[in-house]
């Protein structure tokens, strides 16, 4: 039979996926010696267990439960429900990976109307045992009962307004009494049920609800968003409580052992006197910065530094640790390694290898690639005028311009409708999730710097500013004050997550800067990797930014982006409507040298790297007009101008565009069919490629034109497009008297493509696999159609695991690649491959295509780092994998 409890005493930090985190962690810390209150940890497997008896507890899992309850009791000399001195406890959720705030959590459990008056017996200290009483009872009833906890907050606000407090603490043992009182009604009133007074009943209750909150709609959202597989459940974590709100000589906080915004090794955090956890993460109270602990417990705080040190030596990583201080006493009630913004993650790992705490390899694995992309983004201009409203906590660095939205809901439903908002609360819980997801940032008038807000904003890389008190937010009216200003619901305004500033209306962003410890990671990553890195750009500007980010080349030059210019679009379309070759070839001629002063640029700006242009790809209709906006116009036209020069154009124009209407243009006429049917476009491109490059290396510049047929299916294709491609070049050469080395290629993005790969590389000298389309043309989905109406179903019903046009479907569109590469190689084993489509900056993609044996991957400039971090992490866990093989 599998053994579903352990002792604290009987695991470790390598039980993770048994014990979850937070158990493994305590029982590490536990056996390191550390001040642990004692307890023990169900696992996983029982979670598990669990839904498979249709939520149910098994015998053998209460038998388990119980006896370790028993041994429980005797470590501390207390028994659950006894009247003298009973022993109370917290019931913990605690998962593989850390999920913070997103489960259930139960405290003081083993209360009631008997335990309450022993326990203020032995304490001598009535107001503390009335106040856990209370505290238990609203935590339970809002965990386990589904008593919302609105009820009891409005209760507690009155009492405390009615008698004049401005605080929780100045209530006193009689008025928590009063209080238990009216929650037990309130409880009555939702449940028809009294409150359970039995704690063994109470106990398994809290666990089911624990196991429940593993398929609750904020732990779903939270590990959709983090990638975090839902058949590996939670673990529940049963611990002897210790208690911070036993007066002025107790307290409760959490802190990072490094600051997790800029990674400054310097002790982070914040705490509260005479108070429990939730109340530091709730932000029901605005806590204390850690270093004035250092005032107010002298002796604690030099034990606390001791204990942080402690344990980021034993982990080797930045800590996250949450504390209790009862009558003196320091306990540690859990450690984990602590969520960090990509600035601190990048700074710690370069200050441990620095310090030879860990080596280059093992922090280049430490960093999440696609945390990078916090960094690569704009902030505030400084030289710009702001006009300064109020000024909170700086929670999460960053900077987001947006609407201001009061509810998460509605922050979720303006930003599917494009809009972008910042989404301002008096503080924020779990069941936010999705609004701080869908939010450019979020904004709270209570709470610190470890508040749910802080935490889970930081986690995402979006900007965050807690405890703003100046601040006074009007739900109902949906508007905040801030001194003499009103703010309402729809205003736009900006926020700075790296000061806590907060200002009317937009501001100017500017780029960023890299940081020397971002370029050091890097140069780590590129003496690692074996997988090239190149970027997809249209223009000289993309180009410049790609090369800054560390770019190796251009992997898809998409040459239609150029025609698509305001100015072009005329000539374009005028080429379009050609009725003879000749008024065609007049078009491409003016075309042509627009065309030639692009790759000018573009080869330019990549100096002597190589750069893969695509010819054109789209079907021509994408370069006219709309065709209902068209019939919108002549109606008009017909209306009231019904003998105009213009009405005769546009029914001329429209008479085209119904020409190129297609039933199906993803599988159209487009592609190498557009330059097989009217190849005068491919040469006036290819012209434009060589008189460029001709002209670069006639001023001494060494350029790498490599040119991309699109959309080939058969062999017969690229041999035609080869043909046009080495005809075109000669021409030129002999007309510039400029030899230009170059290399023609394709696009395999149509599966007869992989599966014919072999007789096609006969004609190609290198392979780009354009999974965009590879995607669309595997599955036989349309991308748009899909997205806008059944993909985000598949995904939420697990259909599918992953949007495939975002992350690579590895085992079909894979196989396809791996098909390409091997059938390609055989037939020309000194093939160059690469992938090209949005799958090139996906880190999961990104190890797909090094173990597929590709030679590189293309993605946007901005995802340049990311790739090549990725790349690096491919390499290292792929060669971890061969040494343990051998």
């Amino acid at each position: 039979m599998d053994k579903f409890v352990y002792l604290f005493d009987e695991g470790n930090s390598e039980m993770k996926e048994l014990l979850g985190g937070k158990g493994a962690n305590l029982a590490e810390m536990t056996k390191i010696g550390l001040p642990v209150p004692y307890g023990f940890t169900i696992s996983t497997t029982a979670c598990n267990a669990y839904y498979e008896a249709g939520k149910s507890v098994s015998p053998e899992l209460r038998f388990e439960i119980y006896e370790a309850l028993a041994t429980l009791e005797e470590q501390t000399g207390k028994r659950l429900g006894d009247t003298s001195d009973p022993l109370l406890v917290s019931v913990r959720s605690g998962a593989v990976f850390s999920m913070p705030g997103m489960m259930d959590t139960v405290l003081n459990l083993g209360m009631n109307d008997e335990t309450v008056e022993g326990l203020a017996k032995l304490t001598e200290n009535p107001r503390f045992a009335y106040d856990s009483y209370r505290r238990f009872i609203q935590m339970f009833s809002d965990v386990v009962l589904g008593v919302d906890v609105f009820y009891f907050e409005q209760l507690l606000e009155e009492t405390r307004d009615e008698k004049g407090y401005t605080s929780d603490p100045e209530l006193t043992a009689e008025d928590w009494k009063e209080v238990i009182g009216e929650y037990k009604k309130i409880v009555k009133k939702h449940t028809r049920k009294a409150f359970p007074q039995d704690p063994k009943e109470q106990l398994l209750l809290s666990i089911q609800a624990v196991f429940d909150s593993w398929h609750n709609q904020r732990a779903v959202v939270y590990r959709r968003l983090n990638k975090i597989p839902d058949h590996l459940g939670t673990a529940v974590n049963i611990q002897s409580m210790v208690f911070g709100n036993m007066g002025n000589d107790s307290g409760t906080g959490v802190a990072f052992t490094r600051n997790p915004s800029t990674g400054e090794k310097k002790l982070y955090g914040e705490y509260l006197i005479n108070a429990q956890g939730e109340d530091v993460v709730a932000g029901i109270r605005t806590p204390q910065p850690i270093s004035t602990l250092k005032d107010e417990m002298p002796d604690v705080f030099d034990q606390f530094v001791e204990t942080c040190n402690h344990l980021e030596n034993h982990y080797k990583d930045m800590q996250d640790i949450e504390f209790t201080v009862e009558r003196g006493q320091l306990f540690i009630l859990q450690t984990r390694t602590g969520k960090r913004t990509a600035e601190a993650a990048i700074r710690i790992a370069v200050e441990l290898v620095n310090d030879k705490v860990i080596g280059k390899q093992e922090a280049l694995l430490r960093i999440d690639p696609e945390q990078l992309d916090q960094l690569l983004h704009r902030r505030i201009d400084d030289s710009f005028v702001r006009q300064h409203i109020a000024k909170g906590l700086p929670a999460s660095p960053g900077a987001a311009t947006g609407q201001v939205v009061f509810d998460a809901d509605e922050a979720e439903r303006l930003t599917g409708d494009g809009r972008k908002v910042i989404l301002v609360r008096p503080e924020t819980t779990p069941d936010d999730i999705h609004g701080i997801i869908s939010a450019q940032a979020v904004v709270t008038s209570r709470g610190g710097m470890t508040s749910h807000a802080a935490v889970v904003a930081r986690g995402m890389g979006k900007a965050c500013i807690c405890g703003c008190e100046a601040l006074k937010i009007d739900l109902k009216n949906k508007q905040f004050t801030a001194g003499d200003t009103v703010v309402n619901y729809g205003e736009i305004i900006t926020i700075d997550g790296s000061t806590g500033e907060i200002m009317l209306g937009e501001i100017p962003m500017i780029e960023p800067e890299l940081s020397d410890d971002f370029r050091t990671l890097l140069s780590w990553a590129d003496d690692v990797r074996k997988l090239k890195v190149r970027t997809n750009a249209d223009n000289p500007q993309d180009s410049r930014k790609a090369v800054e980010f560390g770019a190796e080349g251009i992997g898809l030059c998409r040459t239609e982006h150029m025609f698509m210019d305001a100015s072009r679009v005329p000539v374009v379309q005028r080429m379009i409507l050609s009725d003879t070759l000749e008024e065609r070839l007049e078009a491409l001629e003016q075309l042509l040298p627009m065309q030639q002063e692009d790759f000018e640029g573009i080869f330019e700006a990549m100096e002597d790297r190589p750069v893969t242009v695509r010819l054109l790809d789209p079907p021509l209709h994408e370069f006219m007009p709309d065709k209902e906006e068209l019939l919108v116009d002549i109606t008009k036209l017909q209306l009231t101008y019904p003998d105009s020069p213009e009405l005769k154009e546009k029914e001329q124009l429209l008479r085209k565009v119904r020409q190129l209407d297609e039933f199906n243009p993803m599988l159209g006429h487009r592609g190498c069919r557009l330059g097989m049917i009217h190849p005068e476009i491919y040469e006036m491109q290819v012209k434009a490629i060589f008189y460029a490059a001709a002209k670069l290396v006639n001023k001494g510049m060494k350029v790498i034109p490599e040119i991309m047929i699109p959309l080939v299916g058969h062999v017969n294709e690229l041999k035609e497009m080869r043909k046009l491609v080495v005809n075109t070049a000669e021409q030129i050469a002999d007309e510039t008297g400029t030899q230009v080395d170059y290399t023609v290629g394709t696009m395999i993005e149509v599966p007869r493509a992989a599966l014919t790969a072999d007789a096609i590389a006969l004609e190609a000298d290198f392979f780009s696999f354009g999974t965009n389309d590879l995607t669309q043309t595997t599955f036989g989905y349309s991308r748009d159609d899909a997205e806008g109406k059944f993909l985000q179903a598949y995904i939420e019903n697990k259909v599918l695991p992953e949007n495939p046009f975002a992350v690579l479907d590895q085992n079909g569109v894979g196989k396809l690649v791996e098909t390409g590469v091997k059938l390609g190689r055989t037939a020309k084993p000194e093939l160059k491959t690469g992938i090209c489509g949005e799958h090139g900056g996906e880190k999961t993609s990104i190890e797909f295509c090094f173990n597929a044996g590709l030679d590189y991957v293309s993605c946007s400039p901005y995802r340049v780092p990311l790739a090549r971090l990725a790349a690096a992490q491919a390499t290292i866990r792929n060669s971890k994998t061969e040494a343990v093989v051998k």
